[in-house]
This record gives C-alpha cells, sequence and structure tokens, in this order.
C-alpha cells in the first residue's frame, strides 16, 4: 500500500500505528536484561556507565558539582 492511500482511512492508519507500536515492543521486550551485582553486604552495587562500581561519596561529589 503507498503512503500517500494509508493515512486516508482512518483504520489502516490505525492499524499501521499499531503495527509499529507492536514491532517497538517486541523489540524492546527482547532485549538482554542485565542482573545486578551484590557487593560483600548483600545490597546491589551501582555501576556508571563504564562499568566501574559508584559509592555515596561518587553521588555526593555529582550532586554537588550540580549544584543539588
Amino acid at each position: 500500500m503507498p503512503m500517500s492511500r494509508l493515512f486516508r482511512s482512518r483504520w489502516s492508519a490505525l492499524l499501521w500505528a499499531g503495527g509499529i507500536v507492536w514491532t517497538a515492543y517486541d523489540v524492546a521486550d527482547s532485549a538482554p536484561r542485565e542482573q545486578a551485582g551484590t557487593n560483600s553486604s548483600g545490597n546491589a552495587t551501582i555501576t556508571d556507565a563504564a562499568g566501574e562500581a559508584v559509592d555515596a561519596a561518587d553521588l555526593i561529589a555529582v550532586a554537588n558539582a550540580a549544584g543539588l
């Protein structure tokens, strides 16, 4: 179906949009889930984008730098 004819009908546009949403949900659902690690006390560890462990002092430094 050409794109110019797609949006002439509300129902066909609705089905097309539903297909886009379904595809996005299906792709996002198939993404691997990361498991949070735990430290020696059994609490979940927080990591930054580089994979380094983050502690409370790091979070306080970022909050102070951001003016929070």
